[in-house]
């Protein structure tokens, strides 16, 4: 039984070490944006945003999981950053990519294993081809 508990409080420290990297980034955003506009203090965003300052606060310090899908799409929003970055640093898929991974998993687990290992251009290319119809 202790090792079960361990390996628990290992993914723990892991999904901590992911709220610190989704918090940092969140608060580089916000920071940047408020250098050359005073409305983005942490508390006129956490306003906009739909939560507490606190709360905020909270998640830019990693302190607490990153919020659910549709404060953290009004978060990106706000803070003018892409919604997919935040989502993917965050830990989560979006409910469009999930529904359409749900619909064919064994095609899209076989797409993502073969190009996680192709370079950016490649995998561009391919995003390119299949957005404008060129299959």
């Amino acid at each position: 039984m202790p090792n079960v508990v361990y390996i628990r409080n290992m993914k723990q420290i892991g999904a901590e070490q992911n709220w610190v990297a989704f918090g940092d980034r969140v608060r580089q955003l916000r920071e940047e944006r408020w250098r050359d506009d005073r409305s983005f203090s942490l508390r006129q965003v956490a306003t906009r945003c739909g939560i507490t300052p606190a709360y905020l606060s909270r998640v830019e310090r990693g302190e607490v999981a990153p919020p659910g899908e549709e404060t953290l799409l009004r978060l990106a929003a706000d803070i003018k950053e892409d919604p997919d970055v935040l989502m993917a640093l965050a830990g989560k898929v979006s409910k469009d990519l999930r529904a359409a991974i749900l619909a064919r998993p064994k095609l899209f687990a076989e797409l993502i294993r073969a190009v996680k290992e192709m370079p950016d251009h490649a995998v561009l290319r391919i995003v390119r081809e299949v957005r404008d119809g060129e299959w």
